[in-house]
């Protein structure tokens, strides 16, 4: 499973490498407006398109992270509570309780 994961990673960013040295013409970007016209950066459309993946990207991730941390600890809590009440195991075995009922039959001479 790990491979796989390697590799999806590894043909997402030759994909984004790609995309963004075709796309590396400058184009207007206005950030802010004010009162005549906007503030405006001339970036590079490649860059543009990874910030703006990473602004959906990252807060998606965090929160399947702390989804995943949240059900981890909610997992291990319940793992730890069913081992506290568990049933303490006999304290003699089955061979040695029929030992103990043969020599309890046993007729004394």
């Amino acid at each position: 499973m790990q491979i796989i994961r390697t590799l999806m990673w590894i043909m997402l960013t030759i994909v984004l490498v790609a995309f963004i040295a075709m796309n590396w013409h400058r184009a207007p970007v206005n950030i802010w407006p004010l009162e005549t016209n906007y503030l405006q950066l001339d970036w590079p459309v490649g860059f543009i398109a990874l910030v703006f993946f990473l602004l959906g990207f990252v807060p998606m991730w965090l929160y399947h992270r702390a989804g995943k941390w949240r059900w981890q600890r909610r997992i291990s809590a319940l793992e730890h509570s069913v081992r506290a009440t568990a049933v303490a195991p006999p304290l003699a075995t089955s061979t040695q309780l029929e030992a103990a009922q043969q020599q309890s039959e046993e007729p004394t001479t």
